[in-house]
């Protein structure tokens, strides 16, 4: 048994050695031997310089650039200007009392829309009634007397032809009816004076539009002039003020003076909403020398009330219209330290730049070029920062809606 171990472990222990010798002079041989491609590659750069060089040339300076293209076109481009705006009741009212009284009744509800002219509340009106009836009686007195003077007038003018009367007599007569004629006048006004403050006591809606809270609860005494009911706003049409730089203003006042019509377009606080459109309706008369700005004034209807009163809003106004203006996509303009520039591609593939002056912004994605482009020339969009002047290009795809 011991002799059989013996055996087995020797037999073992000699597979593992020739295992392990074998292993190792593979691993050698596998270091020593060279790489077929890198001798190869290494046999080819040491033999074929020129070769070597040309290659590194063509990686330098005269790649071949993958590029995005637009081309520039001719369009009508509205020039606008962009301000922050407040919308403002065209007209607003607090509505008073013309006569002092009790505030009798309340015939509106707060919120309420009302016509010009509607009846919205009552003030006590019987003193004033009461003084209409005093004059009117204080009239016909007064009208009697006037009729009487009048019928001995007459007589006293005839006796005076009789020579029957003095000629003084028939002078004081008719100072007496002038006298009476002044009182009936008189009286006659304070009838219309009585009618008027009956006629005050119904407070109707000096204008049509939205009442506001109540001021003053029914039942309490209202002072002519002073006391404030509560607030009229007419929405429909609705105005927004808002202030340009200085610098446009002659050219917005002479356009209003020769009656041209400025659209104005209103969109939410975050600019991506159209609110509403109208037109420029006035300007005012002086600068504001703190912000040198001027203010202006724009009219809007309002049918669907998407305006409000003190509503803060973004304003565009559009100040003129350039006619077939040379437009180029925003991203092929670029900026450097001599000014803005683009790169026009060539028939042969070759980039040019060309310093151009920048116009006005055209929507999102185009920019008015005043000078150093013409209408079909192709611009680099992408891949500008890889390019200089005689750069090869190669357009692999044209911009998303600049053909």
């Amino acid at each position: 048994m011991t002799t059989r171990s013996s055996i087995k472990f020797r037999l073992l222990l000699t597979l593992l050695i020739a295992i392990v010798v074998a292993g190792g002079w593979y691993g050698w041989h596998y270091l020593q031997t060279p790489d077929k491609k890198t001798s190869q590659s290494d046999s080819h750069e040491g033999g074929s310089g020129k070769k070597a060089g040309k290659a590194g040339h063509h990686f330098g300076g005269n790649r071949t650039t993958p590029v995005y293209a637009g081309v520039a076109k001719q369009a009508d481009v509205a020039v606008y200007l962009n301000a922050l705006g407040t919308v403002k009741a065209n007209a607003s009212v607090t509505v008073t009392s013309r006569v002092t009284g009790e505030l009798k009744k309340v015939y509106f509800q707060e919120g309420q829309y009302v016509k010009q002219g509607e009846l919205i509340a009552q003030i006590d009106d019987r003193s004033y009634q009461a003084t209409l009836a005093q004059n009117e009686g204080a009239l016909a007195q007064n009208e009697a007397l006037l009729h009487n003077a009048k019928t001995t007038l007459a007589r006293y003018q005839k006796l005076a032809k009789e020579n029957s009367i003095s000629v003084q007599d028939v002078q004081e007569q008719m100072a007496t009816v002038g006298q009476y004629e002044g009182i009936v006048a008189t009286a006659k006004a304070q009838i219309i004076s009585a009618k008027l403050n009956i006629a005050y006591a119904k407070i109707k809606a000096p204008i049509s539009g939205y009442i506001g809270l109540l001021e003053v609860d029914q039942g309490n005494l209202i002072s002519s002039d002073s006391t404030a009911i509560t607030t009229i706003t007419q929405t429909n049409p609705i105005t927004a003020t808002f202030s340009i730089p200085q610098q446009h203003l002659q050219e917005v006042l002479q356009g209003l003076r020769r009656h041209q019509e400025f659209p104005v377009t209103l969109f939410d606080q975050t600019g991506a909403k159209t609110l509403a459109t109208g037109k420029l309706t006035n300007i005012s008369n002086s600068i504001d020398s703190d912000t040198g700005t001027i203010k202006l004034k724009a009219l809007f209807s309002n049918d669907n009330e998407a305006l409000y009163p003190n509503q803060f809003v973004n304003v565009r106004l559009q100040v003129k219209e350039l006619k077939h203006a040379i437009v180029i996509p925003k991203a092929a303009l670029q900026l450097n330290d001599n000014g803005d520039f683009v790169f026009v591609i060539g028939p042969d593939n070759k980039v040019k730049k060309h310093m151009v002056e920048a116009g006005p912004v055209d929507g999102v994605d185009w920019v008015v070029i005043l000078s150093g482009v013409q209408a079909g020339d192709k611009l680099v969009t992408t891949g500008i920062d890889n390019l200089s002047d005689g750069s090869t290009v190669k357009i692999i795809a044209s911009s998303k809606d600049v053909q």
